[in-house]
This record gives C-alpha cells, structure tokens and sequence, in this order.
C-alpha cells in the first residue's frame, strides 16, 4: 500500500468538492491545508485586500518550500504552476457538470441561511458568477489543465467525486523529468 504523498495541490472547479476533499486529506494526514483563495486574499477584520501579484507569489513560494501541506483551488493560471512543480501528486477532481451545479446552488442557500460561513458577501451577483465560473472551467480550463498535465508530465490524478477512494500510486506513475 503506497504510502500518502506529504505534498498535494487539489484542483476543480467551483463547486467541484475541492474544500471538502482537502478537509478530509487534512484531518486524516495532520498535513495543513491551504485555500488558494486566501492567497490571493489578505483577510482583515475591515475587510479583505487582494494582494498585489509580488505578494500573493511569495505567500504561495513560502508555502511550497514546506516539507508537507495541501492546496485546494480552482486557479489554474501560471502563478499556480510552481505548485504544481513542487506537488508529490496534483488531484484534479472532475466533479460532472451538474453535480457541480447542484453544490453551488446547495452552497449559496446555506450561506444565505448562515448555516455555511463565507468570505464574501453571498448575493445574486457572485451566485451567478460562480455558474459563470463553472461553464468557463468546463469549456476552457479543463482542457488547458489537462494539457498541461500531459505536455509537463505533472503527477495528477483525475477524481470524479470528492468521497472517491484515491489510488496514490497512480499519481506516481505520471511524473517525467
């Protein structure tokens, strides 16, 4: 039985189950988990700031100079990438379309009924932009992910389901030097 790797990132889109899965991963493993959203974000009690780019890059290089940590989320763009480099497995959870649908409208109610905690104001505005969100994941970021993948040899696994039982060693097989 291989062994947990001690360096994971989680990618997918809004809604895809990335949260969850790295709360689980972190429970069971003692490994911190770290939302990418709060990279970019320096959270205030005034108020969030997103961070310049400069920042945001170095709060990300001081994390992955970690021995062990999880990273959750759905920024797929080239500032993510050093992650990517430094992760012993990626899991990409490709969460089926309307699943994905269904959490984010499941998500926004909760968040209105304050019963999910949320770092953003949750109003008609950002529901629709996370469908949004979720169609361009679909139709452009997927396929560029997994471009990526396969053209830099990134070890990845592709989950369908955030409670699916994850084979480590097929992560460890995708890596080309």
């Amino acid at each position: 039985m291989p062994t947990i790797p001690k360096r994971i990132h989680i990618i997918g889109s809004v809604g895809s189950g990335k949260t969850t899965l790295a709360r689980t991963l972190a429970t069971a493993t003692s490994i911190p988990y770290h939302e990418l959203d709060n990279v970019v974000w320096e959270r205030r009690l005034g108020g969030d700031r997103r961070r310049t780019d400069e920042e945001r890059d170095a709060v990300l290089a001081n994390l992955v100079k970690g021995e062990s940590w999880i990273i959750e989320g759905a920024h797929s763009t080239t500032w993510v990438e050093e992650s990517f480099r430094r992760a012993d497995v990626i899991l990409f959870l490709d969460t089926p379309y309307y699943k994905r649908m269904k959490q984010i409208t499941f998500r926004f109610i909760r968040q209105k009924m304050g019963r999910e905690s949320v770092h953003y104001s949750p109003d008609f505005t950002i529901f629709r932009k996370m469908f949004r969100w979720n169609a361009l994941f679909e139709r452009e970021t997927k396929p560029y992910i997994l471009k990526l993948f396969k053209d830099r040899g990134y070890p990845h696994i592709v989950l369908h389901d955030n409670q699916q039982p994850i084979d480590w060693a097929e992560g460890k097989e995708k890596r080309h030097v």
